[in-house]
């Protein structure tokens, strides 16, 4: 009776907090999408984004969260010349404070995403996959509002062999109605974008526990070649305390970034990424718990890498979002 007890209270703890929070991302800056289908079909090509976090490293069952997105317009809208990013002239940064002074809002036009998480935390692993929908309208000349919904489904599992468990078949297992189910996933966004700013609301895994995502940036010149952009997370999850996340990002001619990151009563984050050519991206994030679980983690690693498919103007970093 008490390894039944046992085991049912381990199980239903699990499920329940695994249930209500769904995987952190350090970098949700560089693939906002992940956070809110809005997003989806922002710029003017097909952005591809593979994403593998191992969050503190070195505690026995910690979560390992790795994505795959894609999204893009669904008709394109070619801008009517060639953007200054596909080149590099010497002098004067082609990105500059002129080039955003001049900055024009993209056509009205549609959007769609794909999104495939799988997500493992000690024996409970969730995997999704979610197809996206979202319409970009002009607001202003140079202020832009776009409202995107995903639709999927989503499945919790229990790996038993990873319980330490003295009955395998354990009928608190056995006889689940929580697990393994293929069950709706469901998000919904709004996203407000300028050359200065941007400010997004989204809501995920509604049709469950609904997290509730709201974040904004700034964009500052330092120089002419450097741009600073704050950013700011706010989290919400029922019967769970608000999770506040405030970033800074520095960024050299589009080329070269770092960043920093500090999440309030959990930890702080550096970040590094290259934007390699007009194809090819890749950065990488630590995080350092500050909570006691510093103890045993030896931290978390992040890493992001992506491509832009059919990016006929050699855009090195994108116009609408960054």
């Amino acid at each position: 009776m008490k390894i039944y007890l046992t085991s049912c209270l381990l199980l239903l703890c699990c499920y329940a907090t695994y249930a209500q929070q769904l995987p952190h991302y350090t970098q949700y800056m560089l693939n906002t999408f992940i956070v809110n289908p809005a997003v989806a079909g922002i710029e003017n090509y097909w952005d591809l984004k593979a994403s593998h976090r191992h969050q503190w490293a070195g505690v026995n069952g910690s979560p390992v969260t790795t994505y795959l997105t894609l999204h893009g317009p669904l008709r394109k809208t070619d801008y009517p010349q060639a953007s200054v990013t596909g080149f590099d002239p010497e002098g004067a940064n082609p990105r500059g404070r002129a080039y955003w002074e001049t900055y024009t809002v993209p056509p009205t036009h549609a959007g769609a995403g794909l999104t495939i998480l799988d997500d493992h935390t000690g024996p409970l692993n969730r995997f999704s996959a979610t197809a996206t929908y979202a319409h970009h309208i002009g607001l202003a000349p140079g202020v832009s509002l776009s409202a995107g919904i995903s639709l999927g489904a989503q499945r919790v599992s229990l790996d038993a062999s990873k319980l330490d468990m003295q009955d395998p078949s354990d009928p608190v297992i056995a006889g689940s109605t929580e697990l393994g189910k293929w069950r709706p996933d469901v998000n919904a966004g709004l996203y407000l974008y300028s050359s200065q700013y941007f400010a997004g609301v989204s809501m995920q895994n509604i049709a469950s526990t609904p997290h509730l995502f709201v974040t904004g940036g700034y964009r500052f010149w330092l120089t002419e070649d450097i741009g600073m952009l704050p950013s700011v997370m706010i989290k919400y999850i029922a019967s769970l305390p608000v999770g506040v996340e405030v970033n800074t990002k520095f960024q050299y001619r589009d080329k070269v970034w770092l960043g920093a990151s500090y999440r309030h009563q959990d930890g702080i984050a550096a970040m590094l990424g290259v934007n390699v050519n007009a194809t090819f991206n890749v950065s990488y994030a630590y995080d350092y718990t500050t909570s006691s679980l510093n103890l045993t983690s030896k931290g978390s690693h992040e890493i992001l890498v992506g491509i832009l498919i059919g990016n006929r103007y050699a855009d090195l970093c994108p116009r609408n979002i960054w």
